[in-house]
């Protein structure tokens, strides 16, 4: 019995930043198989982007993980939390979505979401949505969640500890302005837990306070309280922010084997590691530690990792596939291999961007951290002259555009460069 509890610890803790509390997790664990029966594993996806990105990954690999030790994991689509809008880090009030944007959005999470969990025994997973209680009138019309129990809830908190959160304790601060309908965002979602009987619920770091509430609301209406299971907030392809589309530092897991490729091989070698950690079941120190005694250079061990996450969404031979691509491009047009690397701020360019996701190749050429020609007169030159290469590519117009937050390697007759666009922090 305890070698299988700790192989079970072992797993859960992985990559994870806090659990609370841990001996309360051994005993539900105990008694869990001690009656060879499962635990109820919560994570809950408000659908604001129809997107999932590998920022999202990090809590449905942990929902995996639970899967594989036989526990059966809930899938909550918060449908009508999306309605008002998680205040976790907002220095001010979200905009509020309609709910035709929601339910656009949320068609599309399941299918996502079955790239990572396993969905075809429904012993192991169950697909909510919170609109079930929160929204859909039972027969009869009557709301589940009508105005006594509305009431019944908002007594079980006070207003004392819900502004003790650091959101709104900053914005009070400054004089931001907090909705009620924030206010009341940490109880529906511990309301949540209440409903689905949750015995985990499993968040980013910046969900601990709401995850804890729902701890409270358990105990306050009878029920025993959950364990609260954080994990880190994946930095995006900034090496700076939480993974965002908004931010235009993500990965999105549809899309293509070549742009998640490409988009992967431009995280730092310091985030490297995370990813490996976060994104996939490889020994991170045994990598590491290859890489340390130059066993493994530093890029094979990023290739490896592209390779990896690829792999897991489109398959092992559009990653080799990718891989080699990415080879040939950097390396059969004779670029040589000890250029380094520069990071640059796109902020710092000339001109404005072309949009959210690509600068002018003009601007870049011209940049002083790349110093290819001088003067934007050159550069135009230079591409009409077909003589700059952009990844092993002719670059055929001057109003070309190189795409933010990837690594080019950019050759203007015998000068070579590697930059790394970046949005500003």
């Amino acid at each position: 019995m305890e070698k299988d509890i700790q192989k079970h610890l072992d797993l859960i803790k992985r990559g994870t930043v806090e659990i609370i509390r841990l001996d309360e997790l051994k005993k539900k664990l105990e008694r869990a198989l001690k009656a060879n029966k499962p635990l109820v594993i919560k994570a809950g996806f408000d659908p604001t982007a129809p997107d999932i990105h590998l920022g999202h990954t990090v809590l449905l690999r942990k929902l995996r993980h639970f899967q594989d030790l036989g526990h059966k994991v809930i899938f909550l689509i918060g449908d009508a939390t999306a309605l008002v809008g998680d205040p976790s880090g907002q220095s001010v009030t979200r905009k509020v979505m309609t709910a035709e944007e929601v339910d656009k959005n949320a068609q599309t999470y399941v299918k996502q979401a079955e790239k990572i969990l396993r969905v075809d025994d429904e012993d192991l997973i169950e697909v909510k949505h919170n609109r079930e209680w929160f929204v859909q009138p039972l027969q009869g019309g009557r709301h589940p969640f009508g105005f006594e129990q509305f009431i019944e809830l908002s007594q079980r908190y006070t207003i004392a500890r819900l502004l003790e959160r650091d959101d709104f304790e900053k914005r009070m601060k400054e004089n931001k302005p907090i909705s009620y309908a924030e206010l009341f965002y940490p109880l529906m979602q511990g309301y949540d837990s209440v409903k689905l009987g949750s015995d985990v619920e499993i968040g980013g770091t910046d969900q601990k306070f709401n995850m804890l509430v729902g701890r409270d609301l358990q105990q306050a209406y009878g029920q025993e309280a959950q364990v609260v299971l954080t994990m880190p907030l994946l930095e995006g392809l900034d090496g700076v922010n939480k993974m965002s589309k908004s931010l235009g530092n993500y990965v999105g897991i549809n899309e293509n084997a070549k742009d998640m490729f490409g988009k992967l091989m431009s995280v730092s070698d310091e985030l490297m590691w995370k990813y490996y950690d976060l994104l996939t079941d490889e020994d991170v120190a045994k990598v590491k530690g290859e890489v340390e005694v130059e066993k493994l250079h530093p890029k094979q061990a990023k290739i490896n990792l592209a390779k990896i996450i690829v792999t897991q969404y489109h398959g092992q031979a559009e990653a080799d596939r990718q891989a080699a691509e990415f080879e040939r491009a950097f390396k059969d047009k004779g670029f040589p291999q000890d250029v380094i690397l520069t990071e640059i701020s796109f902020d710092g360019f000339g001109q404005a961007l072309q949009d959210a996701q690509h600068v002018s190749i003009i601007d870049v050429l011209c940049h002083d951290k790349v110093k290819l020609v001088k003067s934007r007169g050159e550069a135009k030159d230079k591409i009409r002259e077909q003589a700059v290469e952009v990844n092993g590519k002719k670059i055929q117009s001057i109003s070309d555009t190189l795409a933010l937050n990837q690594e080019h390697r950019i050759r203007v007759g015998k000068k070579f460069s590697r930059i790394l666009l970046r949005k500003p922090s």
